[in-house]
């Protein structure tokens, strides 16, 4: 963890949380700090199962095929494998990096101007998102709004009896999901759907037809990859800008490197700066885990928090300086540069390589102009996602 007294460069802190102790339970709960015990945990492919994105609440035997998100074992990793391949980093440069660069131009203005970030950001990730799922026959400003209304829910703790809520908030949770899913549904997912029963093309929808899934099933994949790919996607971009933006000689650093070197300073701002600051995990079978020298063993029922911000700042993976930005920092075998940013094992979000290459892609062309911050962004806090969202982020462009 950071040396007390050393200034950091994290701006996503949220006040309730601490990077201490490394392990704690508390009662059925246990909050993991630790980097080496976290990925430990989720590299568990039998014992534990998917406790976060209130997967526990989504209702079985209504769906064919449970969501990718939120199912484990055999099942989800025969998915994983399959899906995988849309998103592999050779496939991603490949099929997307042209849409990419033409929409980032688009997008922003040619001449001099003011943006609102987050907005723009939104509008690309979901333009270049939905290609790759198959959400192409309905219009993408419309289509943002409607993903970002899923978002519109009462505060929930993943920790408590029943999410912590009232049945008031049960009851306008209810109100507020259900109408979006179905706007959803019939806007943006039924009109991709029918046009890929009647041909096929190269992206998830396609797949997900072929492999036997009904409509709900599809709906149900669509609102994740709408909401988990694109929607955070747009976070870290704003945030990204924000840090270069305040760092010059990491700007200019960026500016002149290559595609690689500039991966990797993205890589080391959403280390610092990890969009989702929680993954759980229900323990169905006793887990051993070990954090220097100590071992720990959770039992079945045990709600395992996995907190990702400060695991990303774990000395004992990161090294020295951990809440500083120091791209191409050394790191043991086998740790991502985006440490848990992504996650690990099994349910490793598969579209790290797709977030980071739109993100440089529109990144690279933003900072290239003379760019000042007329207001910096405020950080709000998403429960859904466990992670910040950055708002109001206007910029002028000379």
């Amino acid at each position: 963890m950071q040396a007390a007294g050393t200034p950091g460069r994290r701006r996503a802190v949220r006040p309730e949380e601490t990077d201490s102790p490394r392990i704690e339970r508390e009662g059925i709960v246990w909050r993991v700090r630790s980097a080496s015990a976290a990925r430990q945990v989720l590299r568990e492919r039998r014992t534990t199962t998917q406790a976060g994105f209130t997967a526990e609440w989504i209702p079985k035997g209504y769906l064919k095929h449970h969501p990718i998100l939120m199912s484990d074992g055999p099942q989800h990793d025969g998915q994983r494998t399959k899906v995988g391949r849309f998103f592999a980093p050779r496939v991603v440069e490949e099929r997307y990096l042209g849409l990419m660069e033409s929409c980032a131009e688009r997008l922003l203005p040619s001449g001099a101007g003011e943006v609102q970030l987050d907005d723009l950001a939104l509008l690309y990730t979901v333009e270049v998102t939905a290609e790759a799922v198959g959400l192409t026959e309905s219009p993408v400003p419309a289509m943002a709004g409607r993903l970002v209304s899923f978002f519109n829910q009462p505060p929930f703790d993943l920790t408590k009896p029943r999410l912590g809520r009232t049945p008031q908030q049960w009851a306008l949770a209810a109100k507020n999901g259900l109408w979006p899913i179905m706007r959803f549904w019939w806007a943006d997912v039924r009109p991709a759907v029918r046009a890929r029963r009647r041909e096929r093309r190269t992206d998830v929808i396609s797949h997900l037809i072929d492999e036997g899934y009904t409509d709900a099933d599809i709906l149900v994949e669509c609102v994740t990859y709408g909401t988990a790919g694109m929607v955070t996607t747009r976070e870290f971009i704003a945030m990204a800008a924000w840090h270069l933006l305040g760092n010059d000689p990491l700007r200019e650093r960026y500016l002149i490197a290559g595609q690689r070197e500039r991966l990797a300073i993205l890589n080391e701002i959403i280390r610092l700066e990890p969009v989702v600051g929680h993954l759980y995990r229900r323990v169905q079978q006793p887990v051993t885990f070990t954090d220097q020298g100590e071992s720990f063993t959770a039992d079945p029922g045990d709600l395992i928090d996995l907190c990702i911000r400060p695991a990303n700042a774990d000395v004992d993976v990161v090294g020295d300086d951990p809440l500083q930005l120091c791209p191409g920092r050394p790191l043991p075998s086998g740790v991502n540069e985006a440490v848990l940013s992504f996650g690990d094992g099994a349910h490793k979000c598969p579209g790290q390589p797709l977030a980071m290459l739109e993100s440089d892609v529109l990144l690279h062309r933003l900072l290239a102009r003379e760019v000042t911050i007329v207001s910096e962004p405020t950080i709000e806090w998403d429960d859904l996602i466990a992670g910040y969202a950055l708002r109001g982020f206007h910029l002028r462009l000379d």
